[in-house]
């Protein structure tokens, strides 16, 4: 039995995000039934995570197992003959039978966009905010979540996550031009709507509704309902799983 990673890129405006689930669109099930299609058996393909309904991925892993060997090259090219215009397969590759999508990955990167100027061009991509922000607090803001352990505050509630503890390894708001600006954030793993709620929680800190005190305070506490609320998925992106 032959291991493969097979690394892929896609737009989720019209998926209910990567995962297989009944009766929605998914990344997953395009995928492997485009791969059942060509190599005329079942496959079944475990992702390096979930992403939610609408949410993005630049640089997205799975892995998948064969009897035989493969030509990989071809079958990218035959997946993206066939695949939708959403997704689109990087390359496919061989690799050790214990490398695991999402158990051997040790960094994963998100980035969220967001412009400060109504703009048609990027609208479907990035979150129009309005509103004036000191995004000089919101940088002093996001530092805390480099010694931080336990993300609880921005987890979703009621997931089947078994422990909220990730490690935070970049963090911060970058200007991209006049009127863009991106949220860059790397950690080990990521819980359920964390890097949405995260970015919600330090609007609010950037709008002046709540201190650095007070991101400090929701982080200590670990209550989702004290933290902002859920920024919209179209501006998130996967931008990289690293091994």
């Amino acid at each position: 039995m032959q291991r493969y990673f097979i690394r892929f890129s896609y737009d989720g405006t019209d998926f209910h995000g990567f995962q297989s689930q009944p009766n929605a669109g998914s990344v997953q099930a395009e995928l492997e039934r485009a791969l059942a299609l060509l190599l005329r058996q079942t496959v079944e393909i475990t992702g390096a995570g979930r992403t939610d309904a609408g949410v993005h991925a630049r640089k997205m892993t799975a892995h998948f197992d064969l009897p035989s060997p493969l030509d990989t090259a071809g079958l990218a090219f035959r997946l993206n003959k066939i695949l939708p215009q959403s997704i689109a397969i990087l390359r496919i590759e061989p690799v050790p039978n214990d490398m695991h999508a999402r158990f051997s990955a040790r960094r994963r990167t998100y980035n969220y966009f967001i412009h400060t100027a109504k703009d048609p061009f990027i609208n479907r991509y990035s979150a129009l905010i309005t509103y004036p922000l000191d995004f000089s607090r919101m940088n002093e803001a996001a530092l805390l979540l480099l010694t931080t352990g336990d993300f609880a505050a921005f987890c979703k509630s009621g997931t089947d996550a078994k422990t909220t503890l990730c490690r935070v390894t970049d963090a911060r708001w970058i200007q991209t031009s006049d009127h863009t600006w991106r949220f860059t954030i790397t950690a080990n793993r990521f819980l359920r709507n964390m890097v949405r709620a995260i970015v919600g929680t330090l609007i609010d800190v950037g709008r002046g509704k709540l201190t650095i005190d007070d991101f400090r305070e929701i982080i200590a506490k670990g209550n989702r309902s004290d933290a902002g609320e859920s920024m919209p998925a179209h501006a998130l992106f996967l931008e990289d799983v690293s091994y």
